[in-house]
């Protein structure tokens, strides 16, 4: 089974993680919300200390955020944007409700 990492874990994104555990898959987990990391855990994922953490040997990375700002935020801004610690053949699965702008900057179109 495969090494999934899954961030935003809330009303859509934390029982999808519970359903990747479930059909046997590795899953790491991150969220701000630590009630929503332990709730995922108590089904048997495995908790990071940060979403670096998170993507260290993850094949797929999946992130289920609120808006674009979210999304730009964790993989483009900040002291080591997600983008650079991705390993080089992981799948990014971008589930967040995201406009279409900041998709487009994040396929190289900006």
């Amino acid at each position: 089974m495969a090494t999934i990492g899954f961030i935003g874990l809330g009303n859509m994104g934390g029982p999808m993680a519970i359903n990747l555990v479930k059909a046997g898959h590795k899953v790491k987990v991150f969220d701000l919300s630590e009630d929503a990391v332990a709730r995922v855990v108590s089904e048997g994922a495995q908790a990071s200390n940060s979403a670096v953490d998170l993507v260290k040997g993850a094949e797929f990375v999946i992130t289920m955020l609120p808006a674009g700002k979210h999304v730009e935020g964790l993989f483009l801004k900040g002291d080591q944007p997600l983008f650079d610690e991705v390993e080089p053949n992981a799948l990014i699965i971008d589930s967040s409700t995201i406009d279409a702008e900041t998709k487009t900057c994040r396929s190289g179109g900006c």
